[in-house]
């Protein structure tokens, strides 16, 4: 009998294995422009909600292994304004996850409240997606941008977002950018 419960034990280890797998594939394989602000949203150690988008401060923003400079950097971005979206809090360290899906830590100093986003830096698709002067896909576009490009979110009311890149300012689709929600109003 002693055997038969040692098998039971592997298989369920098995299949809770592969369950866990499962499940975690089904989560990356969401695209970034599908995703909605989980509904479990709490507040961090700074009072503010986690998850949220920020952008970098800085043109030169280590991304450390762990919450302090005892860890290791993991890699640096380079150019300030990009968005993130912060994950968790420890103390004056926000995890974080750029558009790639990479995490990582960073002080909280070299991180702004301002709101900017990419567009589709999912695609590899080399099409413009257009910035409408209101709206509405029907709408005069003002600029065509392609995906990757960096850009500025004023407001959004859950389905169009007012946008700005250089000296263009418009109306995207929200589902178009990274750097807000799914549904989510800016103000």
């Amino acid at each position: 009998m002693r055997s038969w419960q040692a098998y039971a034990h592997a298989w369920m280890s098995v299949i809770c294995a592969a369950a866990m797998l499962f499940a975690l594939t089904g989560t990356l394989s969401v695209s970034a422009q599908e995703k909605q602000r989980p509904a479990s949203v709490k507040l961090g150690a700074s009072g503010f909600q986690v998850p949220r988008f920020v952008s970098l401060k800085s043109n030169r923003v280590n991304v450390r292994k762990g919450p302090s400079t005892e860890h290791a950097v993991a890699w640096v971005f380079s150019r300030a304004g990009l968005p993130v979206e912060i994950i968790a809090e420890f103390e004056h360290w926000r995890q974080i996850r750029d558009s790639e899906g990479s995490e990582g830590w960073v002080f909280h100093a070299l991180l702004s409240g301002r709101r900017t986003a990419l567009i589709m830096p999912w695609t590899k698709e080399s099409r413009s997606i257009p910035l409408h002067a209101s709206t509405s896909s029907d709408s005069k576009a003002v600029a065509q941008l392609e995906p990757g490009v960096l850009g500025s979110v004023h407001t959004c009311d859950g389905a169009w977002c007012h946008f700005s890149v250089g000296d263009y300012t418009g109306w995207i689709q929200q589902e178009r950018l990274w750097g807000v929600y799914g549904g989510e109003a800016l103000e």
